[in-house]
This record gives structure tokens, sequence and C-alpha cells, in this order.
């Protein structure tokens, strides 16, 4: 039987959010003595950088949530109906205002003679951590992921029915699931880091850096280089600094600022625990 997840808000980060964690770096400069304080702000600041240039696409979140099962109305009540309607299935049916047509007496998948327990999770998972229910973690093997958002019951099992959600998670009466959600960063980006991490410590602590910004043009013993226009390059989101723009024009060659979403109007949102 399928099972939904309901009620509060989306357990993944916005689109408007800042990254979970700072991104994994690979230094392309010596910063042996450089002090850590400067190199976590160059780190950090790299991250935000990078995460916001690539479309806000990339990095790994752990969100708990508390779902409620949707039903679909299925059971012995159903069962008592068969007589007076008739016995055959579908049977439209008028219940709490709303037209359901009522199956035999389960909730079947599409390619499936009887009832699946699952959860569909609010967006693609990357991993699920644990599964806990009336505070103790289910066995991994009592579960499996479909199509990164379905997470499936296999040891012939149900998911609750009920979740108290006045009760944290360690209590009976309550489950929830902690997923990690997000797609996981490019091995490059930890080039690209390190590139602009070390132009990051070098505005810091006053060291050379490649260009003062906003030049342009560079003459010197009549050999005249120009450079692009650093407000140019960055409209089209990106910096000039080759493993930087490398990294940006592999993974968001069309400028995005943000992943495409999908909305649904007449699902209730995801419940986010302790937020």
């Amino acid at each position: 039987m399928p099972v939904i997840n309901e009620g509060g808000t989306v357990p993944v980060p916005t689109d408007d959010a800042p990254p979970c964690a700072d991104w994994p770096i690979q230094w392309t400069c010596d910063v042996s003595t450089v002090s850590p304080a400067v190199t976590a702000l160059a780190v950090t600041s790299a991250t935000e950088i990078l995460y916001a240039l690539s479309g806000r696409r990339f990095g790994v979140c752990e969100v708990t949530s508390r779902p409620c099962r949707y039903d679909c109305y299925e059971g012995p009540f159903y069962t008592s109906l068969a007589p007076w309607m008739g016995g055959s299935y579908p049977q439209p049916a008028l219940i709490g205002g709303s037209w359901f047509n009522l199956t035999c007496g389960s909730c079947g998948r599409d390619c499936s003679c009887g009832a699946l327990s699952e959860v569909i999770l609010p967006s693609p998972v990357f991993q699920i951590v644990r599964v806990k229910i009336d505070g103790g973690v289910v066995p991994t093997g009592s579960y499996r992921l479909d199509d990164n958002r379905r997470l499936v019951r296999t040891d012939g099992g149900r998911w609750p029915s009920c979740n108290d959600l006045t009760r944290d998670d360690t209590e009976v009466g309550t489950w929830s699931i902690t997923a990690q959600y997000g797609e996981a960063i490019p091995d490059i980006a930890q080039l690209a880091m390190g590139e602009l991490a070390c132009e990051i410590v070098r505005a810091a602590t006053g060291g050379d850096c490649r260009l003062p910004a906003g030049v342009t043009q560079l003459a010197r013993q009549g050999v005249t280089i120009s450079y692009p226009d650093i407000g140019t390059l960055w409209k089209q989101g990106r910096t000039g600094l080759y493993l930087v723009d490398a990294f940006l024009s592999t993974f968001n060659p069309a400028g995005l600022t943000r992943r495409s979403r999908t909305y649904s109007v007449d699902r209730p949102p995801f419940r986010r625990a302790g937020t």
C-alpha cells in the first residue's frame, strides 16, 4: 500500500539556504604558514561562492523527517461494503466529500498483486541513515530504497499508521526517517576550491594576488595583455580562474542560479523535526 509523508516544512535545504558544510579542498598553494582562522575563512567563503555559482546543486545534507501515513481506505470496512455494492471492483464511493474508486481490499501497486508498504520521500535521497520506530532503530535489511525516493518495507511489516508528533522520536508511538539529501561534490570541485581559496587567503593576508580587481589591460616593456572584465565574468557566472571556471563550465554550463523544482499544491508539505 502506498504510504506518503505528510505535514510541515520540506525537509531538504531550500535554494536560499547556505551549504550544509564546507566543501572538501585540495590546496593549490602553500598555506602552511597561514593562520588556521584565515584558512577556515577562505574555505567557508570559497564554499559559499562555488555553491552559488554552480546552481546550489552540490552538497549532501542530513535531515530527519517525521512521516505520517496517508491511507487509501482499505481493510475490513470496505470488505463489509462488498455485498451491497455488488461485489465488483473498482467501485465509486463518496467519502468525506471526495469520490474514491474502491479496490479489492488493498492498494496494490501497478506491477504487484499485493499491497506495498512504502514512504514517498520529498526529494531524491543520497543515502538512508536510519529509520526509527517506537524509539528503536529498524534493521537496514527491513527496507530498501527505490527510485531514490521510495522507502519500501521488505520484511513483511508495515510502516506505522500513527506518529505522535508531540513526542521525540526516542519515545513509543513515534517514528522517523533520517536521510541524506543532495548530490555528491565532484572531484574537480576540490581543485576549484583550492584555487579560489588561495586567492581569498592572499587577499586576507595582504599577499600578492594575480591581478588587482578591475584590471582589463596590462602593458609592460612594449607588451600589452588584455583581460576580460571581472564584472562581465561574474554576470556570466564565471571568475576568470582556470580551475574554477573549468568546474563551472562542466557542471553548470548554462549559468543556472538554482536547481529546477516542481511543487504540488494538492499535497501537504513535509515536517522537518526540530525546526
